[in-house]
């Protein structure tokens, strides 16, 4: 009985892989050509999380998208979004496995940028400005988000509307991003905030603390 488990295992296994490598998005898929854009040796893995808008995404050459990756542009699919693409991701890149990428106005992805698994990136937020409508049906706000190049965005991190993060730049797992970041930032936290920076004369190093903030709270406000 042994044997038979093995060879049953041995065979799921070799055709698990088999699907996973036929059912991979590429440039030479059928599923590549809905995009606007696919650079050489792109792959997004199988099984996909939910992709539609294609036609306005594209991604550079030898990007790596992980299982299960959403990417998506418009509330869904069908809709006319103009002439322009909204969501480009630079190449070299590696998306990690349960992430999602939501654009709905313009999200720029640099190149050779890494996340870990389940980050959530979008340019699009709910509002709360009516106290008495279900904030689900207030019209939501865009805001542009981008990336900059060789940056890396640890697991469970959420970069939410209106963020600029600069070049070579680290984002701690779990942190929630928004705001602007300049070049060669380390953030962290909820809300996220820079905890170390590099300068060629310091090297890299813990930013001098804002003296308005107490514990991250305006203390002119107080």
């Amino acid at each position: 009985m042994s044997l038979v488990r093995r060879a049953t295992g041995a065979l799921i296994h070799r055709a698990y892989k088999a699907i996973r490598a036929a059912g991979a998005i590429t440039p030479a898929s059928p599923g590549g050509t809905r995009f606007r854009h696919l650079g050489d040796g792109v792959s997004i893995a199988f099984p996909p999380g939910a992709i539609f808008g294609e036609q306005w995404i594209e991604i550079g050459d030898h990007t790596l998208i992980g299982e299960r990756v959403s990417l998506s542009c418009g509330m869904g699919p069908g809709v006319d979004l103009g002439p322009d693409s909204i969501l480009r991701i630079g190449g070299g890149c590696s998306i990690g496995r349960g992430s999602h990428i939501v654009a709905h106005q313009s999200i720029d992805i640099g190149e050779h940028v890494f996340t870990g698994p389940y980050v959530y990136i979008t340019d699009q937020n709910h509002v709360y400005d009516d106290p008495e409508t279900p904030i689900g049906r207030q019209w939501p706000r865009n805001s542009p988000v981008s990336i900059g190049a060789g940056s890396w965005l640890g697991a469970g991190a959420i970069i939410l509307p209106g963020t600029r993060i600069g070049r070579q730049c680290v984002v701690a797992g779990g942190a929630v991003v928004r705001g602007e970041f300049p070049d060669h930032s380390v953030v962290a936290g909820v809300p996220a905030k820079l905890v170390r920076s590099y300068d060629p004369a310091l090297g890299w190093h813990t930013p001098p603390r804002d003296p308005t903030l107490v514990d991250g709270l305006d203390r002119t406000t107080f």
